[in-house]
């Protein structure tokens, strides 16, 4: 038999139940406060006891305790923290509110973005003050991002074709993502590299010696992650015809062959129409007007740029053709597929939130 006094019957109100129940099946809420939404849950049941509630939830039976006694003292208020002790705040609201409205909607007499030091000069308030508003908001003066907002008129268009493309590909089709990397550049160091070591960063010099370029056009299979790719002196509709050709050898003759690729005017000359009459199984899918983030093979550019060329050395166009093809063989030895996930829908959405807000900016 258990000693001790009972534990205090809680009953819950319909809508203290539902609150409760949310906590619990929402993924955002915060584990402290589900965990403590299902003691009051289980607090509920009037033949429930402490000691009973508290092994099968794998707490306490002192934490059942206390939020049985915070929840009867103060409802639904009571499962947050409650203030902690220490000294009282020096910086009220209302400096922290001037503060971030300072920052957000002016900008210094002899700077283009305010900095730690003259926001707190400003204010009045130390620099570690200013840091820890900033972070705790969000805010980064010293930050700058670019975007760019295509002007297609077929737009909306372009975009459902193609993200269509990517989530319900044709039976019996490759989708492939083409685009051309032109003028990559074959670099050398005037000095050599000196490697890294403890407490010390890779170092080069900052000048450089150029020993020519290349153009890369390369496929992207949507379906398999694997890459088609060539170098090439120039990057016109020539060349483009003659990459094209490569693919045709490389892909199944009995599937039709979905491209995407941009509006560059290599793509649209009367040669590559032309080859494309030929050929009624190729179909070509247009991504819009500078909106080259629609073409999955722009990823892997960059994970190429990253991984292989940007801090590569090259003595000549030979060896940097020889790096790129290298990598292919390596990315098509084990390929991983981009994985696109946001419908045509999602995307047009989000554009036009992002118009509304460029529009709200009174710039």
């Amino acid at each position: 038999m258990t000693r001790g006094p009972k534990p205090a019957a809680l009953f819950l109100s319909p809508a203290e139940l539902e609150t409760l129940q949310s906590l619990v099946r929402r993924r955002s809420t915060h584990q402290d406060i589900a965990t403590r939404a299902r003691i009051v849950l289980a607090c509920a049941d009037p033949r429930a006891t402490n000691t009973a509630i508290a092994q099968r939830l794998g707490v306490s039976r002192q934490s059942v305790v206390t939020w049985r006694q915070r929840f009867l003292a103060h409802r639904l208020d009571g499962l947050s923290d409650a203030p902690r002790s220490g000294a009282p705040r020096r910086v009220g609201d209302d400096e922290i509110e001037r503060l971030i409205a300072l920052t957000l909607e002016t900008q210094p007499a002899d700077a283009t973005h305010w900095s730690t030091r003259s926001m707190a000069k400003n204010v009045g308030l130390s620099q570690t003050m200013v840091s820890r508003v900033w972070r705790a908001f969000g805010l980064q003066p010293h930050r700058q991002e670019t975007f760019k907002l295509s002007r297609d008129p077929a737009f909306v268009d372009k975009v459902r074709d193609v993200v269509a493309l990517y989530l319900n590909p044709p039976d019996r089709a490759l989708v492939l993502c083409v685009d051309e990397k032109p003028q990559i550049q074959a670099v050398e160091g005037t000095a050599p590299v000196l490697p890294m070591r403890p407490g010390q960063a890779e170092r080069r010099s900052h000048d450089y010696r150029r020993h020519g370029t290349t153009d890369l056009f390369a496929a992207l299979n949507v379906k398999t992650g694997s890459v088609i790719g060539a170098c090439t002196k120039r990057h016109r509709s020539q060349e483009f015809r003659a990459f094209l050709d490569q693919v045709e050898a490389s892909v199944p003759a009995d599937l039709d062959v979905h491209l995407v690729l941009d509006n560059a005017s290599s793509h649209k000359t009367r040669l590559v129409h032309d080859w494309l009459v030929k050929r009624p199984r190729w179909h070509l899918h247009f991504t819009p007007t500078s909106a080259s983030w629609l073409n999955l093979v722009e990823g892997w550019f960059l994970i190429l740029t990253r991984r292989c060329l940007q801090r590569g050395t090259f003595v000549s166009t030979d060896s940097l053709k020889a790096a790129i093809q290298d990598y292919i063989e390596q990315t098509n030895r084990d390929p991983k597929p981009f994985v696109w996930t946001k419908s045509a829908d999602e995307i047009l959405a989000s554009v036009k939130r992002f118009c509304q807000r460029t529009l709200n900016s009174h710039h």
